[in-house]
């Protein structure tokens, strides 16, 4: 678990389990009153007022540092030690489907335009990224390059919008992080 997350939960203990910890007794006729040797103290959910000393805050963490005189470290230490919290299982990320566009053969010409005049890409190497499937365009005239990651198997792509308003992004699902675009050198 992470400490952040350790922190949250520790955070969210009942402010009324804190305070019987540290001995306090609940007013009889005002439920969210509390007697404390630092004072009456009021909870609101979450919150809680020292009236007496005009000093309140959130959460179980702030209520250990005000009712024992200590530091954050030390309040959370503190907490700790008189609360057992189970860790929590955290819950393994949703896999991510990757959507790839769908080639549109007919958009093919205003991307080779793209690539020759705006990228500056020979016209024989955009054929040859064509032509082996890497690269293409989709239906809304966006050159898409594949990524690819172990034995040649699609990861994502990366998008150029190639019209007036240019734009990058990545295909819905892309692991950049598993893959790559690639062109192989020539050689002669």
């Amino acid at each position: 678990m992470m400490f952040g997350d350790r922190l949250d939960q520790l955070r969210r203990i009942p402010l009324p389990v804190v305070l019987r910890e540290t001995g306090a007794q609940r007013d009889r006729s005002d439920k969210a009153k509390w007697h404390t040797p630092k004072g009456d103290i009021s909870i609101t959910g979450m919150k809680f007022m020292n009236w007496h000393q005009n000093r309140g805050g959130g959460g179980a963490i702030d209520l250990a540092m005000h009712l024992n005189d200590l530091d954050f470290k030390r309040a959370v230490a503190w907490l700790q030690r008189h609360f057992s919290i189970p860790p929590a299982s955290t819950p393994a990320p949703a896999p991510r489907h990757l959507a790839l566009p769908l080639p549109d053969r007919s958009r093919l010409s205003a991307v080779k335009h793209y690539l020759v005049h705006e990228r500056a890409i020979t016209p024989l190497m955009t054929d040859s990224l064509i032509a082996s499937g890497k690269l293409y365009a989709d239906g809304h005239g966006n050159v898409v390059f594949l990524l690819l990651g172990k034995e040649n198997a699609p990861v994502g792509a990366e998008l150029r919008g190639t019209g007036p308003q240019r734009w990058r992004g990545m295909a819905r699902g892309s692991q950049k992080d598993l893959g790559y675009f690639s062109v192989q050198a020539r050689t002669r």
